[in-house]
């Protein structure tokens, strides 16, 4: 008996047990779907934040009077640090806003060839209304200068930016993001230009509307209204400091300009040399890569889901695979009767095994990626398909099939062949 004789008698013997390869293959299905399933999901994110965040580019950086926090839901007990892990949490000077003088200051004294922004943030949770149409309660209002559509990476579509004489002066006039166009203007969000708008009670005139720029699952950048930071609106909300956005011509200047920025605001803030910086210097891609080092530690969480229910299959493909030896005693008998030596007999068992795991991986496999995917269609992300997982997913289930029948594949082997043929 030759090994494609084997594996073609474990095939047949297979495909015979409609119900009990099928329920055996679900369970292995389950456990790499599950697997496969959460880790295409976080790769989705992982894909949607780098989009998100790499319209600042590598060559920008913010100055912040503290660290950036991320929240996570409505609550603002639910904010969290993007600190970086591992690294204990300490006492500092931080927590100082900066205020407008200081801002403007650091802008005027900057002498490093890059576009300097002075930004804060207005409100947040804002409704924005025209006529009879109104946003949902999300919109974030900012007050800028002329420099940030440039430093932030954001694009007029249509319109223009704000002057010179528009930030001096603090007129009520407004960009509006791609996203509360459409809310107000429905399919032709390019006719709100020129026209007057109600920013959480405050009226405003549209000068220009944003182009697309994307959102996921953590950002909105497209739920925004920017207007002048002179503005003397009021809104809910507002930030109690000034940031500052710098971008470079040159990565290759991003560490020479973030030298240069430490030194003239620790001037502005009057520090001594003694004294530890009172504000913190981010780069565009932190958020990024914090947010991908907080999803990767759920891929751990996938890779214990996936192998608890595999140990499971494999133990249930075990006792399957026993039972299968006592129902076909009589058969392994008459094989060796013909001749059929012990390796073929374990050959053919181990066969049986391992393509019950592997139908398991296919099908768990594809299922997988496809429940996966789903929230690529929701972050509006390519379709992605995680080969590597994949791979790993084939080989831990050939190993299952491997482990799980080699003990029934010894037991049959051992029978011996006149008792087999005499087993009722």
């Amino acid at each position: 008996m030759t090994i494609a004789d084997s594996f073609l008698l474990a095939y047949k013997t297979v495909t015979s047990n409609k119900v009990r390869t099928g329920i055996t293959v679900a369970i292995i299905a389950f456990g790499i779907m599950a697997l496969i399933g959460i880790i295409t999901a976080i790769e989705s994110m992982n894909q949607s934040l780098k989009e998100s965040f790499s319209s600042m580019g590598a060559n920008a950086f913010t100055v912040r009077y503290k660290e950036s926090k991320a929240r996570f839901g409505h609550k603002r007990d639910e904010e969290v640090t993007l600190a970086k892990r591992g690294q204990k949490e300490k006492k500092s000077n931080l927590g100082k806003p900066i205020r407008k003088e200081e801002a403007m200051a650091f802008k005027q004294g900057f002498a490093f060839p890059a576009l300097v922004s002075v930004y804060f943030r207005m409100g947040s949770n804002v409704e924005c209304r025209y006529k009879d149409k109104k946003t949902n309660p999300q919109t974030n209002i900012w007050g800028v200068d002329d420099n940030y559509i440039n430093v932030t990476g954001y694009t007029i579509s249509l319109g223009r930016n704000f002057s010179a004489l528009d930030v001096e002066s603090g007129r009520n006039v407004c960009l509006l993001g791609a996203n509360v166009a459409t809310k107000l203007f429905g399919s032709t969000p390019e006719m709100c230009i020129d026209h007057t708008v109600l920013v959480g009670g405050m009226t405003y005139r549209v000068i220009g509307l944003l182009k697309n720029k994307g959102s996921s699952a953590f950002l909105r950048q497209d739920d925004v209204v920017l207007t002048t930071i002179n503005n003397s609106a009021r809104f809910n909300n507002p930030s109690s400091s000034y940031s500052i956005a710098l971008m470079v011509n040159q990565v290759t200047e991003l560490d020479a300009a973030i030298g240069e920025a430490t030194s003239l605001f620790r001037n502005v803030r009057k520090l001594i040399p003694t004294d530890e910086d009172n504000f913190v210097i981010e780069k565009s891609d932190k958020f990024a890569q914090m947010f991908i080092s907080f999803l990767s530690s759920i891929t751990g969480s996938a890779a214990a889901i996936g192998i608890i229910t595999l140990i499971g299959a494999a133990i249930g493909l075990m006792n399957i695979m026993l039972v299968s030896v006592n129902e076909r005693t009589k058969e392994v008998g008459l094989i060796k009767a013909l001749g059929g030596k012990r390796k073929n007999v374990r050959q053919q068992f181990l066969f049986e095994s391992m393509i019950i795991s592997l139908l398991g991986a296919v099908f768990g496999i594809v299922l997988g990626v496809l429940v996966g995917n789903i929230f690529g269609l929701i972050s509006h992300t390519g379709f992605i398909v995680p080969w590597a997982w994949v791979i790993t997913g084939i080989v831990i289930c050939s190993l299952v099939g491997l482990a799980a029948g080699i003990y029934p594949a010894m037991k049959a082997a051992r029978l011996n062949p006149i008792v087999a043929l005499r087993y009722e």
